[in-house]
C-alpha cells in the first residue's frame, strides 16, 4: 500500500497543519485531530510501520510527528518499545484538570480585556458548528470543536505561552474524557460556550470567570474510572484517508 497523505478537511484554526503543510505537519495534525475527536484510545500503540503505511510516508516523518505529540504529553515514547497514546492515571487527570482551571481563569480574564469583535464572531461560529455536529450525531467532531473553541479563546487572550500550554492541556483533557467519562454522554457545552462569549463581549470579567469555572465543573462532574470509547485500531481510525484518491503533499 502506498497511499499518499491527505490534507485536513478544513484550514487550520488553531495552529494545525493546513493544506500546504509539510508531511510531518500533516501527520501530526491528523493524529492530534484523532485524539481530540476521541477516535484514538489511550494506550494505543502507534506503530511507525503501520502509520507509515497509512500515511504513505517514511518512518522519519512519523518519528518527527510523534516527537511533537510527545512534547505535548499526549504520546509516550518508550525506549525500544515504540510510541503509545498517553493513558493518564487518575492522579495525572486531577493534575491536568487543576492546571486547566488555572489556565482557563487566566485566559478568560485576558480575553475580556483583549478579545476583538472579529474573534468573538469566530468563536460564535465555532459554537454553532459544535452544536450542529452534536445535533447530527457526529460526537467526535463536536468534541473536537469544543476543544478548538478553548484554543481559539486562548488566542483571543493574546498570550502566546498560554496558547501553547493550553494546546497540550486540551489534548490531554480529551484523553482523560475518553478514558474516564461516565455513561451519561449528554453535551451542553455549546450553550455554556455561547454564554461565556456573551460575558466576554460585555467585558464582565467576574461573570465570565464564573461561567468558565462552572463549565469546568460540568466537565469534571462527568468523569469516573469506567468507560473507554475510542479505538486502538490505527487502520480503522484513519480509514477515511485510505479511501480517498491519492494526493501529493509538499514536503
Amino acid at each position: 500500500m502506498n497511499e499518499q497523505l491527505q490534507p485536513l478537511k478544513k484550514p487550520a484554526r488553531t495552529g494545525k497543519a493546513g493544506r500546504s503543510g509539510t508531511q510531518d505537519d500533516i501527520v501530526y495534525a491528523h493524529i492530534f485531530e484523532a485524539i481530540l475527536e476521541q477516535r484514538l484510545a489511550p494506550g494505543t500503540k502507534l506503530s511507525e510501520e503501520a502509520l507509515g503505511e497509512i500515511f504513505g510516508v517514511s518512518r522519519t516523518i512519523i518519528r518527527r510527528a510523534l516527537s511533537r505529540l510527545a512534547h505535548e504529553s499526549v504520546v509516550l515514547l518508550r525506549p525500544n518499545r515504540g510510541a503509545v497514546v498517553a493513558s493518564p492515571t487518575v492522579e495525572e487527570a486531577r493534575q491536568v484538570f487543576f492546571s486547566r482551571r488555572m489556565v482557563e481563569r487566566a485566559i478568560t480574564e485576558l480575553a475580556v480585556q483583549h478579545a476583538t469583535l472579529e474573534q468573538l464572531n469566530e468563536l460564535r461560529h465555532m459554537v454553532r458548528e459544535e452544536r450542529d455536529s452534536f445535533s447530527r450525531g457526529d460526537r467526535g467532531a463536536g468534541i473536537r470543536l469544543s476543544g478548538e473553541f478553548h484554543l481559539k479563546l486562548a488566542e483571543a487572550a493574546g498570550n502566546a505561552p498560554l496558547v501553547s500550554f493550553q494546546r497540550s492541556l486540551v489534548s490531554q483533557t480529551s484523553l482523560i474524557i475518553a478514558q474516564y467519562e461516565s455513561g451519561n454522554r449528554s453535551h451542553c457545552s455549546y450553550d455554556e460556550h455561547m454564554q461565556l462569549i456573551d460575558a466576554i463581549e460585555a467585558r464582565d470579567a467576574e461573570q465570565a470567570v464564573s461561567l468558565m469555572m462552572h463549565h469546568m465543573d460540568h466537565i469534571d462532574s462527568k468523569l469516573n474510572l469506567d468507560e473507554e470509547s475510542a479505538s486502538d485500531d490505527l487502520h480503522a481510525v484513519f480509514s477515511h484517508l485510505l479511501k480517498k484518491p491519492k494526493v501529493s503533499v509538499k514536503g
